[in-house]
């Protein structure tokens, strides 16, 4: 049982509360010298121009080398390595990465000493005479995705300024400028939304802009590389820069690239605005350099397979990240959540709104791919479903969390993989956020009579002040207010109700004429994903309940499943079904069976070094998501999908 308090003073308490008494002492001096070095930035501007050269050549390890020369006054000093970056949602800048740092002055060796509450920031002492300091330090990008995302390989590489540069605390990150350089591997093709000032042979210097511009303004280079521009003629160009691992792999048929330039021209007839001088996708097509998807203002990091172009397919379709990304230029760029505009990259982020942040334009993505013909009707509807069936019984942490909580998943997480997702639920904002805004299309379209969209939303939010991309913050009043004006409703109580909830929120599928079933058939978009190189498996989650990958591992198992409830958990390796090796095949006549009144399924799996079989008493057949017409309603879903002419 619990001790008992005492009134008696033992001789061993007494260096316990004078070990108390000196940490309290020790705390209460740190944060003072952290709270003057480290206090709210100003909105002034810094005095000078840093300058920042990047030696990206050292493809056999992996490295990127920096240079930076930084205008100083003598005394305190703190230098920042960037820690909340936008499109990440959390403060998890990579200064793990960052080694080597040497800071000089007259050409003498500066100590510095890393802040002992803020392990992002570098404090020194300036002495008199020095005027200006030369900043040395290298980024060791993963050599191993076990590492992070692999960003250099032997053709191509990824460069984020924030991984290579320091920036004076105090101040607004627009408030400070920058003059960058980058050295690439000899004949390499960089591409950035950064305007070129000079280029001699490998080396580009690119012309001053603000530190915020410059982090959101990150290079792809490669050795294999081509431009395909989709908008001839625009006075604000948008072009896709590719690069590949091999050059094969840049060719695209004429009627693909067609359907991409549709993408601007359905994102613009949906907008009416734009808010970029020029926009360019830097697109990598590699089995090598991990995959991406990262937003900014005037480009996006997107990063796919080699097939994207090679084995493209009609009637699969393409994936939406190009359109996820091109919508963030108005929706989370130029339109951004309050809580994420903040003054520098070392204030925290509120993430609240993600769920219009990341949300709607998760739903944007899919149906701008389908107007834009990158994906046909059937085949977004197909995306729609799977997307339909996480919430329709996927999604049991809808027990205990909320969609609006899991708007803290980017800072709580930091983005790495949940064993149960579907219990501890994993940034739902996007998906969820999708089948809340296909709720409110929906419900615009019928209480206006068909005369008011989610489309009139995204013009008169998104698409104000036509040319500018000075960032434009809200709240969400804001949004019910931009609602309320197209259609009056009770809109706070409306979203409220499914942001904090814990009910179905599959009811815009059905108010937009359509429900959710099962068949014993994959679509082709699932099909498609099994077949993924990088990700590829076989799907059974909405069956027996979970996914194995192409190497026989449980990647996920549906919480309260029967191969849950069987004791199948994440991780174990699956070996064999009834008596035989196993293999898709192999499973889906197991389920077959079992269906048609067969034995319990029975598996062999592998946990650590134990083996084991496990009899799962299934007998609901093999299950893929569809959706199904529901007769004699509105169907706005194909309204929705249809390109704008």
């Amino acid at each position: 049982m619990p001790r008992q308090p005492s009134d008696r003073r033992s001789p061993m308490r007494v260096p316990s509360l004078r070990a108390a008494a000196c940490l309290v002492l020790a705390f209460a001096a740190v944060p003072a010298a952290h709270a003057q070095r480290n206090a709210m930035p100003a909105d002034t501007p810094y005095p000078g121009t840093i300058a920042l050269e990047v030696d990206a050549t050292d493809l056999s390890h992996r490295i990127f080398r920096a240079k930076q020369r930084i205008p100083v006054k003598p005394g305190p000093l703190t230098l920042l390595y960037p820690q909340w970056l936008p499109g990440r949602h959390a403060g998890y800048g990579s200064v793990d990465k960052f080694a080597g740092l040497t800071i000089t002055g007259n050409g003498q060796r500066l100590a510095w000493k890393r802040d002992p509450l803020d392990v992002y920031a570098f404090n020194l002492d300036v002495p008199q005479g020095v005027s200006e300091i030369e900043v040395s330090a290298q980024y060791l990008s993963p050599t191993d995705r076990e590492q992070g995302r692999v960003v250099m390989t032997p053709t191509m590489l990824n460069l984020q300024w924030n991984m290579v540069a320091l920036y004076p605390a105090g101040h607004a990150a627009d408030k400070v400028t920058f003059v960058a350089t980058l050295k690439v591997p000899q004949g390499w093709q960089p591409f950035t939304a950064l305007d070129v000032d000079s280029r001699a042979g490998d080396t580009v210097r690119y012309k001053p802009v603000d530190f915020d511009t410059l982090v959101d303004s990150p290079v792809y280079a490669g050795r294999y590389a081509k431009t395909i521009d989709l908008d001839p003629g625009a006075k604000a160009p948008v072009r896709l820069n590719v690069i590949a691992d091999d050059p094969r792999y840049l060719e695209a048929k004429p009627e693909h690239v067609a359907q991409h330039r549709n993408l601007i021209k359905q994102a613009y007839k949906l907008f009416d605005s734009h808010h970029y001088d020029h926009y360019d996708f830097l697109f990598s097509l590699s089995g090598q350099m991990s995959g991406n998807g990262l937003e900014h203002h005037r480009s996006s990091e997107n990063g796919m397979g080699v097939d994207y172009f090679k084995d493209w397919d009609p009637k699969v379709g393409t994936d939406d990240l190009l359109a996820h990304e091109f919508t963030h230029s108005w929706n989370g760029k130029f339109r951004r959540p309050a809580g994420l505009l903040t003054p520098n990259f070392n204030v925290p982020m509120q993430d609240d709104l993600l769920w219009v942040y990341e949300g709607q334009t998760q739903y944007w993505g899919n149906v701008l791919t389908a107007r834009a013909g990158l994906r046909t009707q059937e085949q977004s509807r197909d995306e729609l479903a799977m997307v339909a069936a996480l919430y329709s019984e996927n999604r049991p942490g809808l027990a205990w969390r909320n969609v609006q909580d899991t708007t803290n998943d980017p800072i709580i997480a930091q983005r790495r993989t949940k064993p149960y997702r579907g219990w501890q639920m994993s940034e739902d904002y996007y998906q969820a956020g999708q089948l809340i805004w296909l709720d409110v299309d929906a419900r615009l379209r019928a209480r206006s009579g068909g005369k008011k969209s989610l489309d009139d939303f995204a013009r008169a939010f998104f698409g104000v002040e036509d040319g500018s991309w000075v960032a434009k913050p809200y709240v969400f009043d804001d949004v019910v207010a931009a609602l309320n004006a197209l259609v009056a409703d009770d809109w706070a109580g409306f979203l409220r109700q499914r942001l904090d909830g814990s009910g179905p929120l599959t009811g815009g599928l059905e108010a937009s004429g359509w429900r959710l079933v099962y068949t014993e058939t994959p679509s082709a978009i699932a099909k498609a994903n099994e077949k993924n190189p990088l990700t590829g498996g076989s799907d059974f989650l909405y069956s027996i309940g979970f996914r194995v990958n192409k190497d026989g591992r449980l990647g996920e198992v549906r919480w309260d499943s029967p191969a849950f409830n069987a004791g199948l958990g994440v991780g174990m390796s699956l070996l064999a079904v009834d008596e035989r090796g196993y293999s898709k095949e192999n499973l889906e006549d197991a389920i077959k069976a079992a269906k048609s009144g067969g034995a319990p399924i029975r598996l062999l799996v592998k946990d650590f070094d134990r083996y084991r079989t496990v009899s799962v008493d299934y007998r609901g057949g093999l299950r893929y998501p569809h959706l199904e017409r529901v007769e004699g309603t509105p169907d706005h879903l194909s309204a929705i999908f249809a390109p704008r002419k």
